[in-house]
């Protein structure tokens, strides 16, 4: 039985590596945003110094010999202050123009943040589906699909959020600090020194929180994983639900995640209300600290009123960067708990074929060589499995409900890997282990255990394997399931759409055509995992000799609990707890004591009783099944 894990809760290491790799293909589009984000910055602090020569060097008296020689330069070039003076519309022009440039700065920041943003979250979900699509059959039973869905959803938009609209920022963050500090510094350092006093406390108070809001980030996304894979795991099941009156429990079940869910943002906003609201008050201590002793230095200290306006602006630009380091470190918080799980699903590692792995021959003999094998956490499934299926040959498998025999399958196919020390599979004395795996399974057709059609039309579901498949070739596979009269009889024909999961189609339907979409490739090797169990007796025989005339040079492995459709099987291998309890031909387990024997004399038992119209016969079923086996 596997069992869900839960990813480590601790930073992962490689984020800044992980980021990278989803950045490829919208780098440029960020260098280009943040290129815009500084020339804003930029214009930012033009603005304050063109107000303060106005009112100081042009409007008032004082020299322009305190400015810098390029700013006087500037001023000659237009006549000097005394010729401004007449002629402030220059100066209104030049702040118009720098207004200009830094709306064309936010345009081209908007524009190529965007595309940026939408390539990089494109990037992140072909990366993540390409990646998901490789991992093994084993990690997806360990991870519930809402989960995975969630993160791939909800968890990528954290990270581009984070990206295009807090890290995009920080070169104009940078630039403004450190540009502010500059000029204030120029202006009067004492007063800077004071605007500056409170910052280490803002920096501190924020780092402080992140670790809170961290741990409030993490419980959240879990959550919000926990409830995806509950209305993913209810819609699927909504028949189940409806057939057994359960709409008011799951309603509740549903209810009381949902409002846990919802109490845990609403405790994390109000850390983050407090958070913010804090940061304000000493925002605003900040700047009534500039404000009051800005005016004494004006009054006592010679501090001009061109240099407090402008000293005032910069204060802004400098208490605005700061505070925005305090929120970005609050959505580092979130973005970091959201790449942690998307790092989760990337570091799951694919499934790959061993150096040398070669293409070889499936039409020969299947050897199970002392083959023992237990699933993660779980007591031992299976233990010395040790047989040869001659090629060509069928075989039949019986066994109760977790003996075993689809875990045998599901490690022919490798879709759960043997361990070196759990003994060996060999085909045609090939170790399965050095069989290139796309090989592999494109020469073994398989009709699992709980049969699964996409929500499309049969046509569609029946190709899926080979999509150049013919009309006739398709029809020839849907008659040897004795689907094709079926599906003519529908309006649409092949055209149907079955709906999600198959769920227009009954039980035997889905089963055969799942059979029908696995015959359509002539394999050499067919697997059907109890996937006769939902049709009729009459059906089983017809498909089994169908298969007989059409695939008799295939080895044919049939999993099942009727013993009539085990009935034509070569060899039975019956399994008792993992075990091998009995081997041989029908006619021999039928006549030695054992499960097989006992299985067969209560099937022929009820078999009876519907023939003789007992009123004890279980309605039309020809068998009393022993159970579907549950392997995982």
């Amino acid at each position: 039985m596997e069992t869900n894990k839960t990813p480590e809760k601790q930073p992962r290491p490689g984020r800044g590596k992980l980021i990278l790799q989803f950045l490829k293909g919208s780098k440029a589009f960020f260098i280009i945003c943040m290129v815009c984000a500084a020339a804003s910055a930029l214009a930012d602090m033009i603005t304050p110094q063109i107000i303060r020569i106005t009112v100081d060097n042009i409007l008032g008296s004082s020299p322009a010999d305190n400015l810098a020689p390029a700013v006087q330069r500037i001023l000659a070039a237009f006549g000097g202050p005394e010729a401004l003076r007449s002629r402030l519309w220059i100066l209104a022009l030049a702040v118009v123009a720098v207004a200009l440039v830094k709306v064309a700065a936010q345009y081209g920041f908007r524009v190529t943040n965007a595309r940026g943003g939408e390539t990089l979250v494109k990037n992140m979900r072909d990366t993540l589906y390409n990646h998901i699509e490789r991992l093994p059959f084993q990690w997806h039973m360990q991870n519930h699909t809402g989960d995975i869905i969630q993160r791939c959803t909800s968890d990528i938009d954290t990270t581009r959020n984070f990206i295009s609209e807090q890290l995009t920022s920080l070169i104009r963050i940078l630039i403004m600090l450190v540009m502010s500090v500059v000029f204030m510094i120029g202006m009067n350092v004492e007063l800077t020194l004071i605007a500056m006093a409170p910052l280490p406390v803002i920096v501190w108070y924020s780092i402080y929180f992140h670790h809170k809001f961290r741990k409030g980030f993490q419980e959240c996304d879990e959550n919000e994983g926990r409830l995806s894979a509950m209305v993913q795991e209810n819609l699927t099941g909504v028949r189940v639900v409806r057939a057994f009156g359960r709409e008011r429990y799951e309603r509740d079940r549903f209810g009381k995640q949902n409002t846990f869910y919802t109490n845990l943002w609403v405790k994390l906003g109000r850390l983050m209300a407090f958070f913010w609201s804090s940061a304000d008050i000493l925002s605003g201590v900040q700047i009534m600290l500039v404000v009051v002793f800005g005016v004494l230095f004006c009054l006592n200290r010679g501090m001009t009123a061109g240099e407090f306006i402008a000293f005032l602006s910069y204060n802004g630009m400098l208490v605005w960067p700061v505070r925005q380091l305090g929120r970005m470190i609050s959505e580092m918080s979130k973005a970091g708990v959201g790449i942690d799980r998307i790092g989760y699903i990337m570091d799951a590692e694919e499934e790959k074929d061993e150096p040398g792995a070669k293409d070889a021959p499936m039409d020969g003999d299947i050897r199970f060589e002392h083959v023992s094998f237990a699933y993660e956490g779980c007591p031992e499934m299976l233990h010395d499995i040790d047989l040869t299926i001659p090629a060509g040959s069928t075989l039949g498998i019986l066994g109760g409900t977790g003996s075993g025999k689809s875990t045998m399958m599901y490690l022919l196919d490798r879709l759960y890997p043997l361990p070196e020390e759990g003994g060996r599979i060999t085909i045609g004395g090939t170790d399965i282990r050095t069989i290139r795996l796309e090989h592999l399974r494109r020469n073994i057709g398989i009709v699992l255990q709980e049969p699964f059609l996409f929500s499309r039309t049969i046509r569609e579901n029946l190709v899926l394997t080979a999509p150049d498949l013919g009309e006739e070739e398709m029809r020839e596979a849907s008659r040897a399931a004795c689907l094709d009269e079926t599906i003519n009889g529908f309006t649409k024909g092949y055209d149907t759409f079955v709906g999600e999961r198959g769920v227009t189609l009954s039980g035997g339907q889905k089963q055969r055509a799942a059979i029908a979409r696995m015959l359509t490739r002539s394999t050499p090797i067919m697997i059907f995992d109890d996937s006769l169990s939902a049709v009729d007796t009459e059906t089983d025989a017809k498909i089994r000799a169908a298969l007989e005339k059409r695939f008799g040079s295939a080895t044919i492995i049939l999993i099942s609990h009727r013993i009539t459709t085990l009935s034509k099987a070569d060899k039975v291998l019956v399994l008792d707890h993992g075990s091998v309890a009995q081997f041989g031909t029908p006619a021999e387990l039928s006549a030695q004591p054992g499960l097989y024997k006992q299985i067969e004399e209560i099937q022929s038992y009820h078999g009876e009783e519907e023939t003789s119209g007992s009123p004890g016969a279980p309605g039309n079923k020809a068998e009393k099944n022993t159970g579907k086996e549950e392997d995982q």
